[in-house]
């Protein structure tokens, strides 16, 4: 049996984290570089992306970095293809999201209000996003019989959340089924597949709501914590998916809300 301190070690693995310039994928990507594993962040918005990486190669060596735009699959494959001619690729976070919302009730959450555009765009970064990074990474892992793929949902995938909008919400409650289909799917490989929901956390998603006092007090007084989550709380449960620990999770959806799917 493993000790525990070694079923967090990442050493040796190779990571890649989409949506990883800020927020809730930049914490994610300095959690697996602080276990140990080689670390490519990818983002869309090359400039923040760059400056990130910059900072971080202070502290850790095996740090790489890729302009990814999840929406376009054939360009998510050409850098996967790269990534893994430079060696096995061991665990993706499918983290790169946007929303259409603008503050507590925002336009996009009222049904008479959803822009078409605005669908159609939010869909394809949350919900073809993640299906092409799930595609290319699961083609990269299968020879190998062996990977991690997580996913970032959200709480507003498991519950209707009106100031989250329709097409954030739809997009994330899509998104939970395809990482189930996927982990079934992918089981046989020894590919295990989970997503993690977050509820709110000072991100930039959120931060339009969290500049509006009367936004973010709404958000705290239905979360049982009382308070919103800040980006390295969801460092502990990715490393958790990212490593050995969860050798028999596949297919779970979890939250990390402050309770708030509780009620």
């Amino acid at each position: 049996m493993a000790s525990l301190p070694s079923l967090f070690d990442l050493t040796g693995q190779r990571a890649l984290v989409t949506g990883a310039a800020s927020g809730l994928g930049l914490a994610i990507a300095e959690a697996l570089l602080e276990a140990g594993a080689e670390v490519v962040l990818s983002d869309s918005d090359a400039p923040a992306l760059d400056a990130e990486v910059q900072r971080l190669r202070k502290t850790y060596t095996k740090v790489q970095q890729r302009v990814i735009d999840v929406s376009d699959g054939a360009e998510v494959d050409r850098h996967l293809d790269v990534i893994a001619a430079a060696g096995p690729i061991d665990c993706v976070f499918a983290n790169a999201g946007m929303s259409a919302g603008r503050g507590f009730l925002a336009e996009q959450g009222r049904l008479e209000n959803v822009d078409p555009a605005a669908w159609e765009k939010v869909l394809q970064v949350n919900l073809t996003g993640v299906l092409t990074t799930l595609r290319a990474a699961s083609r990269h892992m299968k020879p190998r019989r062996q990977g991690r793929i997580i996913v970032t949902s959200s709480i507003a995938g498991l519950r209707s959340e009106a100031h989250s909008g329709y097409a954030y919400v739809a997009s994330k409650a899509a998104v939970n089924n395809v990482v189930r289909q996927a982990a079934i799917e992918l089981a046989p490989f020894n590919i295990l597949v989970n997503a993690i929901a977050p509820g709110p956390f000072a991100t930039g998603i959120n931060g339009g709501r969290l500049r509006l006092p009367e936004s973010a007090e709404r958000m705290r007084t239905y979360i049982p914590l009382g308070r919103i989550a800040q980006p390295h709380e969801i460092q502990g449960l990715a490393l958790l998916l990212a490593s050995p620990a969860s050798s028999y999770m596949t297919g779970a959806i979890i939250p990390i809300d402050g309770g708030a799917s509780a009620r």
